[in-house]
C-alpha cells in the first residue's frame, strides 16, 4: 500500500472521475476496495467527508470478476489483478468509468479509481442513480 495517499487525493480523484463522466456526486452510494484497506487512512478519510459507507471485498472475489484493464501491480500486492475495477463491479452493474489514476506533483500516483452503475433505488428521489465508486491506494 502506498503510504504517500492522503484522503484528498482519494477525494480529488474522485470528484475529478464524476466531473469528467459527467456524473453527479450525490448518486454515489459507496466506496468499495478490497477488504484489506477498508480502514486505510486515505480511503477510510475520504469516505467520512463524503458521510458514505466503505464496503470492501475479499481479493479472491475480487480475482473472479473479469475486468478490462488487470494489472500486475495489485496481483503483487494483495492478491488480484484488479480492485478498482473489480471493487466497482463486485456489487453489480455496468462499469461506468474504467480505472483512472491519480497525478500527483512530484511523485508517482497513488489511488486509483473505477465508477459502476447500479440503476436506480426505490429510496433515492425520482431520477437518483445508485454508483459505486471504487477506490483504492496503490503500491504495497
Amino acid at each position: 500500500m502506498s503510504r504517500a495517499a492522503s484522503a484528498g487525493e482519494v477525494l480529488g480523484l474522485i470528484e475529478e472521475t464524476l466531473r469528467d463522466a459527467g456524473l453527479a456526486p450525490g448518486s454515489v452510494v459507496e466506496l468499495a476496495t478490497v477488504d484489506t484497506k477498508t480502514d486505510a487512512p486515505a480511503i477510510a478519510g475520504a469516505a467520512t467527508r463524503l458521510g458514505l459507507p466503505v464496503r470492501g471485498y475479499a481479493a479472491g472475489l475480487l480475482a473472479g470478476i473479469p475486468v478490462p484493464h488487470p494489472s500486475a501491480a495489485p496481483l503483487a500486492a494483495v492478491g488480484t489483478a484488479s480492485v478498482a475495477e473489480a471493487a466497482a463491479l463486485a456489487g453489480g452493474g455496468v462499469l461506468l468509468v474504467p480505472k483512472r489514476t491519480s497525478r500527483p506533483e512530484g511523485r508517482p500516483a497513488a489511488v486509483t479509481c473505477a465508477v459502476a452503475y447500479r440503476g436506480r433505488c426505490g429510496v433515492e428521489p425520482p431520477g437518483a442513480e445508485m454508483m459505486s465508486v471504487s477506490t483504492t491506494e496503490t503500491g504495497r
